[in-house]
């Protein structure tokens, strides 16, 4: 079965460059973050990668990733195909409010690759690095996909303390769960380390706790979901309509308190890299080298597949 990685990327800034967080080189031979997304999706099994981009970045895009990534996905048998996330790209009946220049969010962001997506699916950040585990247990997920039951979602789930920057606070969605299946996530800001524990703006949290880092296995029926809900979202925005966001936890999480999805929750010991702030870029690197090191990459990335 075909099986696609989303992989979200409008949120690179339409000037490439060091200074662009997601296009920041880690590698020994210049990789990005991407790259290692990518290798672990295409040995997992994934078969078509689409990527979500914004069209005023279009040409940098392709020719700084895209092409790359074309010429060793027609040699594996993988498409690649291209969306575009756009801020006037609305419901029927609804437009721009004023003033508004935010981005939507990432139900959004999947809703423009709706044309595209004919397959189960994982959705990912472009610019955070999940480790092997997680892309397996996804892909194997997937691959047990049954139309008749198009509202079984799975998510990779974290350690909490295996996903915090050293160089301020992060946001992530902690989970409850029950039985291997999410009950429950709450969106949660400025979770960092401090006085020997760690902490929201609000509480200290338990560093072992189980969060989501937005890597979601999902049916191709979801983004009819999102299509539904994007509308009910927009009519009328709750809180602020210059800064409202339809994000994929929320929408989650409140599907599952109607009992309309179940998730499984599978638990991966990976460490999760991302350069958040500029201080985190050499802490990333070294992190590459010792994963070089081990034997979990080869120094040239992509010549074990």
């Amino acid at each position: 079965m075909r099986t696609s990685l989303v992989i979200m990327a409008a949120g690179i800034g339409s000037r490439f460059g060091g200074g662009i967080k997601q296009l920041a080189p880690v590698g020994p031979n210049g990789e990005i973050i991407m790259d290692y997304s990518i290798h672990d999706a295409l040995n997992a099994g994934f078969d078509k990668l689409i990527f979500i981009i914004r069209k005023d970045i279009e040409q940098d895009f392709i020719e700084i990733i895209g092409k790359r990534m074309e010429a060793l996905c027609a040699k594996k048998g993988v498409e690649i195909a291209y969306a575009y996330q756009d801020l006037n790209d609305l419901p029927e009946g609804f437009t721009l409010p004023e003033g508004r220049t935010k981005p939507w969010g990432t139900g959004q962001a999947i809703l423009a690759a709706l044309d595209v997506i004919h397959e189960p699916f994982a959705v990912i950040n472009a610019d955070d690095y999940y480790g092997k585990v997680a892309f397996q247990k996804l892909y194997d997920f997937l691959q047990d996909y049954n139309p008749s039951a198009p509202n079984a979602l799975g998510m990779a789930g974290f350690v909490l303390e295996n996903t915090l920057s050293d160089n301020g606070g992060v946001t992530r969605g902690l989970c409850e769960s029950k039985d291997g299946f999410l009950t429950k996530i709450t969106e949660t800001f400025e979770i960092e380390k401090k006085n020997g524990g760690v902490y929201s703006d609000t509480a200290e949290i338990d560093p072992k706790a189980v969060c989501s880092m937005n890597m979601w296995a999902l049916t191709p029926e979801f983004v009819d979901t999102l299509k539904k809900g994007f509308v009910d979202f927009l009519s009328p925005i709750e809180g602020n309509p210059l800064k409202a966001e339809y994000l994929l936890p929320t929408i989650i999480g409140d599907l599952l308190q109607k009992n309309a999805v179940t998730v499984k929750v599978m638990d991966t010991p990976d460490k999760w890299f991302g350069v958040t702030y500029k201080e985190d870029k050499e802490s990333v690197i070294a992190s590459f080298k010792e994963l070089i090191a081990a034997g979990v990459y080869q120094e040239k990335l992509f010549s074990d597949l």
